[in-house]
Parts: C-alpha cells; sequence; structure tokens
C-alpha cells in the first residue's frame, strides 16, 4: 500500500475540506486543513469490479456506501469536528456510463472506463467522422473507454435499458448529485465522453455544454445529460439535507462540480500555476497515465485531449495495463513485486486488459525473446519495461513548451522502487516524486476549498505545496531496451490487431 504523507500533530484548524477520491478499485476521503493543506485524516473503502473478458462493470451504490464509509473513516482518523467542514468535492474515475431511472438509482451496473467492449462502436463512431474531424472538435479519437461508445454499445445490446434511462452520468457526476441534488459536471471530466468539445465554451440554449451534432451522432439527448459548469471548483450546490445524516456533516456546505481523476491529480500538483505549465506527469496506477497542463491544444491519436478544470488544455495518454498487470506476473511468477531485474532479452508487453494506447481493445499479453538463462526476475522486469515504455510513448507527443522539464511521478506505482527506477532509466530524465501520496484526493480538496471561499484551487494547492517533493537526477537512458522494447511492439501490433478483430 502507498505509504500515507506524515502528519504532524497541531491544534484544530478554524476550517477543514473532504476531498473524495472514487477510483477503479476503492474510494478515498482525504479531511484536509483549507488554509494550509495540511492532511488531518485518511479513509478508505473498497468496489467491487466484475466482468469476464473485456467486460469491467461495478455498482454505483456501492460507490456510494464507499463515499460514506471513507469520510466516516476519514473524519475519525482526523479527530476533527464534523462541524468544522466547510466544503467537499469528489473527483472520480473518467469515462464510466451510470445510467438511472426517475428515481436516480442506477439501471444497470456501470460500464467502467476499462470495459472494452465497446471497441467497435468507437471505431463506428470514429469513421462516421474521421480521425482528423474528431481531432479537430474533440481533441480525441474515440476508443473503447470514451463515455460515448459506451452508450452506443448499449443502444445496440440492451435498448430497453438505454431507452428506460432517464438520466445518464459520468461516476463523478453520480456521486455530486447524490452530494448536491444538482446534476452538475465540469469541462474536465465532460471533455473524456466524446460528447463535449473543449476549445467550446457553450453550444447554445438546451445544449448543456455539449455538441448538439456529436450528441445527435450517438443518439443522446442533452437534457438526459449533466450541465457542464464553468470550472471543477463552481459550487454545483449545497450539501443536501438526507446527504448530510448520511455523512454526518453539516446541511448546506458547498459541494464543488469536482471532477476527473486525472485533472484532480493536476489541481493536486498545482499544474496550471506559470512555473508548473508544461511539466508532464507520469501516474502509475491501474492505468498509465502522461499529462500535462497546457496552453497548446494537442492534435494526437496517441492522446486524448482533455480539459483541464481550471481551464488550461490536459493533454493525456492512457494505458490500460499498469501496477495491477505487473502485479499479475509477478504472481504467476511466485515473486514479490519488487523483485524484479532488467529483463535483458526478455520483452513482455503486459496487455492482460487489451490496450487503450496503442487502440488494441482485445490484445492479450505477449512475451518475446525467451532464453535458456532468462530468469524468473528478468521477466518480471520486462513486465515493468513493456508498461513504462508502453505510457512513455505517448510523452513526445505532448504540446510542450518545456520538453526538458522534469518528469512528476504519481500514483501507487510511484511508491515503488522498481517502478521509479524503470521510469528514470527508460526515460533519461530527471523525477520528482511527490511526498503527498493522496493526490487526486487532495486536488478534490483544493477544488473543495475553492468553491467554499473563492480562491482559486490551483493556486491554493500551490500555496499547500502538496506537489514538493524529492528529486532525483536524470541517469543515461537505457536506449538499447527502448528500442528492443518498441520494436518488438511496432511489430506485434498488426498481428495483435489481426488476431483480434
Amino acid at each position: 500500500m502507498p505509504s500515507r504523507p506524515a502528519r504532524e500533530p497541531a491544534t484544530a484548524p478554524a476550517a477543514a475540506v473532504i476531498g473524495v477520491d472514487s477510483s477503479t478499485q476503492s474510494t478515498k476521503a482525504a479531511v484536509v486543513d483549507a488554509v494550509t493543506g495540511r492532511l488531518l485524516g485518511v479513509g478508505r473503502a473498497p468496489h467491487t469490479v466484475t466482468g469476464q473478458g473485456g467486460a469491467r462493470e461495478s455498482d454505483p451504490e456501492e460507490w456510494w456506501q464507499a463515499l460514506r464509509t471513507a469520510v466516516a473513516a476519514a473524519l475519525a482518523d482526523s479527530g476533527l469536528d464534523p462541524a468544522g467542514v466547510i466544503g467537499i468535492a469528489v473527483a472520480g474515475q473518467q469515462h464510466g456510463l451510470v445510467v438511472l431511472d426517475a428515481d436516480g438509482s442506477p439501471l444497470r451496473p456501470a460500464l467502467l472506463w476499462n470495459d472494452t467492449r465497446s471497441a467497435p462502436q468507437a471505431a463506428a463512431l470514429t469513421a462516421a467522422l474521421g480521425r482528423e474531424a474528431w481531432l479537430d472538435r474533440t481533441g480525441s479519437v474515440p476508443v473503447a473507454s470514451m463515455t460515448a461508445a459506451k452508450w452506443m454499445w448499449l443502444r445496440e445490446h440492451e435498448p430497453a435499458t438505454a431507452a428506460a434511462a432517464a438520466a445518464v452520468r459520468l461516476p463523478h457526476d453520480f456521486l455530486t448529485e447524490r452530494l448536491s441534488g444538482a446534476a452538475v459536471t465540469d469541462p474536465g471530466d465532460a471533455s473524456g465522453t466524446c460528447w463535449y468539445s473543449p476549445g467550446a465554451q457553450t453550444h447554445g440554449p438546451g445544449s448543456r455544454g455539449y455538441d448538439p451534432e456529436l450528441l445527435a451522432l450517438t443518439g443522446m439527448r442533452a437534457e438526459l445529460l449533466s450541465t457542464v459548469a464553468a470550472t471543477g471548483a463552481t459550487r454545483a450546490g449545497g450539501l443536501t439535507e438526507q446527504a448530510a445524516r448520511a455523512l454526518g456533516l453539516p446541511a448546506g456546505i458547498p459541494v464543488a462540480a469536482g471532477t476527473g481523476d486525472n485533472m484532480a491529480a493536476a489541481v493536486g500538483l498545482g499544474l496550471g500555476a506559470e512555473g508548473l505549465l508544461d511539466h508532464p506527469v507520469v501516474s502509475l496506477g491501474t492505468s498509465g497515465t502522461v499529462f500535462a497542463a497546457t496552453r497548446n491544444r494537442p492534435h494526437s491519436a496517441l492522446l486524448a485531449g482533455f480539459a483541464g478544470a481550471d481551464g488550461t488544455h490536459l493533454p493525456l495518454g492512457c494505458t490500460l495495463n499498469c501496477t495491477l498487470a505487473v502485479d499479475k506476473v509477478a504472481a504467476l511468477l511466485g515473486l514479490d513485486r519488487e523483485d524484479a531485474a532488467p529483463g535483458g532479452e526478455a520483452v513482455l508487453l503486459p496487455f492482460l486488459d487489451g490496450e487503450r494506447t496503442p487502440d488494441l481493445p482485445a490484445a492479450s499479453g505477449l512475451l518475446h525473446g525467451l532464453r535458456h538463462d532468462t530468469t524468473r526476475q528478468q521477466i518480471l522486469g520486462a513486465a515493468y519495461e513493456g508498461a513504462v515504455v508502453t505510457v512513455l510513448r505517448a510523452l513526445d507527443e505532448l504540446p510542450l513548451d518545456a520538453p526538458d522539464a522534469p518528469l512528476r511521478l504519481i500514483g501507487g506505482g510511484a511508491r515503488g522502487t522498481v517502478w521509479v527506477e524503470t521510469v528514470r532509466r527508460l526515460s533519461g530524465r530527471p523525477l520528482v516524486v511527490p511526498e503527498a501520496a493522496e493526490l487526486v484526493a487532495l486536488g478534490a480538496a483544493a477544488l473543495a476549498a475553492g468553491a467554499a471561499t473563492g480562491r482559486d484551487p490551483v493556486a491554493l494547492a500551490t500555496e499547500w505545496g502538496t506537489g514538493r517533493g524529492r528529486e532525483l537526477p536524470a541517469v543515461p537512458r537505457d536506449t538499447a531496451t527502448w528500442n528492443r522494447v518498441t520494436s518488438v511492439l511496432d511489430r506485434a501490433a498488426p498481428a495483435l490487431l489481426a488476431a483480434h478483430p
């Protein structure tokens, strides 16, 4: 488990906020001093993910229960009187499709971002407009992860459920609505739907901020969707009486519009502040991501052209297979995750859940280059190398004006020595590893504080110093391993795609 940031005993703050990170595997809640950013308490609760093959689903009601459990645990951990909480915000896993009835209850389990069954629908959407038109309009080419592709899958495979939907939500929207009663999202999370154009502030009356032509293409009605707020710091509403009783918090406190998990991590790092524009981040979790807050809009099929929660662009490359895939390889080999060595001649592409970047949704893992003297430790090291090379390939596509800035390394993998050293030698760049272990929750806390005080959440996070950490100098880049892995990946990709059309 990632280590928790060190906390020193101190007197109770005058005001605190709660940031919630509702991720694929669990919910984490952080109670944070609204003035200093000091982490006062953390609570956690697990989620259940079900599905075979390409299916990945979760019950949204479990997310709500996990939020209640995590908030209660965080408050208990902090020892804080709940009356001192002045705001709350949720950051959630992106892209998931939540369909609700008229009472706000889920009609079926949510389709998660890493559910790859919608790959044919994503391909059909891409063909309908063309890759360049999608990049111009949304900054992204549709892939199976995107919400619009999942909606198309639902319309084709479960038409009765789609027809019965009274509301369609993203995971963080669903939880924000449970807290505030308001159907509100933000530009950051909306930009991962393929219904929203990040460069446009509005699309006219009744559009709720979405692109009417994209809605028509996918058969979505704007009135089913959450309204896109101006920024993630926007106050969605006040905590309802019902939610206040469930959480033990004061009714009426501000609930921020929240955002997606990657956007919240960017806020928690202070990205978008003048000194941290164009500074790339590598996040190692269930997925592997690379992103940066930029003034420049991206135009690359390897990137998602997301919006930041603060109005910047947040171009992002995402892989499906990162820490969980490598941990699975370690378990199959009977090794501890840290018992790894550089892969030698072995190359392992750990595409255990298909892959998003490159777009190979039905691919499987591939092991190449075994010799008599290949060790288990080298095979595990090759899994690390395959995962890291896959995510770092998107780094060169980021539209950065500061190409030599250090990489900021976050996520659960950033607490692992092998992960850190593998990124270091394969990138050849200096690293900054922030001390804070809950950056998504801390970013959500900054959004909550912004909604409560009217302050800019990125400026708040910068003052809090949540992005500070240890600095590691660059080491010579391991170009031999890089070239070996990329050569296998480039040669294997067409065969993987042909084998799993």
